[in-house]
């Protein structure tokens, strides 16, 4: 895990609703990512469950710019499923530019699921994950060759 995800581990729910609100969209992602859920954003707690979600079941997204979709990395042997459309729209938390994970039309286990994602610094991601339109928690991307 690196220090800039570290960091928005370490940052309470309403510090990375801001930091989403006020960073540009960013451009999509391409090719493999890693990915850390951000439960208890701001606990002691965050950075454990962030380490033993990574190990068991969700790793990263892989982004393929040519079909404009991406699948998920999922379980410990980092099984591609559960595909989602990617695209720009406006953002469910501020009406704002910002990229979307749509699984609606792509998967029937997660068709009620809707993700977005803001580039808060330079490869590093942060992204808000709905259920239903009702916001649920967070996560972050960084490319998979960064360390």
């Amino acid at each position: 895990m690196n220090l800039a995800v570290l960091k928005l581990l370490k940052t309470p729910k309403h510090g990375l609703d801001e930091l989403y609100k006020e960073s540009e969209t960013g451009e999509i992602p391409v090719g493999p990512t890693q990915g850390w859920p951000i439960v208890f954003p701001g606990s002691f707690f965050a950075p454990i469950v962030a380490t033993l979600a990574r190990l068991f079941f969700w790793q990263g997204k892989v982004f393929d710019p040519n079909e404009g979709t991406l699948r998920n990395k999922i379980t410990p042997f980092r099984i591609k499923a559960i595909k989602a459309t990617v695209y720009r729209d406006k953002s469910w938390l501020d009406g704002e530019d910002t990229i979307v994970i749509d699984y609606s039309k792509t998967s029937f286990v997660a068709r009620m699921v809707h993700d977005e994602i803001r580039e808060v610094e330079p490869g590093l991601y942060l992204g808000k994950v709905y259920l239903w339109k009702w916001k649920t928690v967070d996560f972050a991307l960084v490319p998979e060759d960064s360390r």
